[in-house]
């Protein structure tokens, strides 16, 4: 198979079968290096799915999912993810700084005063000096939002895959994220599932609606509905 020279994921004729029921239906779709792409879709049409299927979280009942670095296929890429709130265990005793730290578990080369600094940085980004040392399951929804983005920004990873980042998050901090976001996706590639597209629409430079299959809106106005209005 052919791919376009800066893919760095392909999904190949992908479906997702949760016993007689079709999730997903014959997904194929190339992300290329440095492309924001904004996912929105209704409920249940599949979009967590096809994150996690992304992410080798998940496999597909059939297709496959290829990894690409300078058009040579890899089996990892630096990925950071933040998943919806619903699937971490807020009762497992870790604390903030813990939970953001953890996102440099895979850097192999880092001295300890950078470690220590890039979690001092990302606390601070994530506007949370008054609880790092707090448990997680002492924090807010919101607080526990930030946490977990820290710990997937962190590790300036090449790509960034956010799930709803906006949930549970207040308005005051969702202006201070749009800015965050903005910044990374300078260097970073982005996938971001989100409701909320008015202002993250603006951002991406690709929109995909998923309702079981997939389709690439492309409006030339920055609002994007999940039935993709293209006038």
């Amino acid at each position: 198979m052919q791919y376009p020279d800066n893919s760095i994921i392909t999904l190949d004729h992908v479906w997702k079968r949760y016993d007689n029921k079709v999730i997903l239906k014959d997904v194929n779709l190339d992300i290329h290096k440095g492309d924001f792409v904004a996912v929105t879709g209704p409920n249940g049409g599949g979009k967590t799915t096809l994150l996690r299927i992304i992410l080798h979280l998940l496999k597909p009942t059939q297709g496959r999912v290829t990894y690409r670095r300078d058009n040579v296929e890899v089996k990892k890429l630096p990925i950071g993810y933040l998943p919806q709130k619903n699937l971490i265990d807020s009762r497992f005793p870790i604390t903030v700084r813990e939970t953001i730290a953890s996102g440099l578990l895979a850097e192999k080369n880092i001295q300890r005063d950078e470690c220590d600094k890039r979690i001092s940085d990302t606390i601070s980004l994530m506007g949370l000096d008054a609880h790092s040392d707090a448990s997680i399951g002492d924090l807010s929804g919101g607080q526990l939002q930030r946490t977990l983005l820290g710990r997937a920004l962190i590790s300036n990873p090449e790509v960034l895959v956010l799930d709803e980042p906006l949930s549970y998050i207040d308005k005051a901090f969702e202006h201070h994220l749009y800015d965050i976001i903005a910044d990374i996706a300078r260097n970073t590639t982005i996938i971001l599932v989100s409701h909320e597209m008015s202002t993250i629409s603006g951002m991406a430079n690709r929109h995909i609606i998923v309702d079981h299959s997939i389709h690439e809106c492309h409006a030339s106005h920055h609002y994007v509905h999940s039935t993709c209005d293209e006038a």
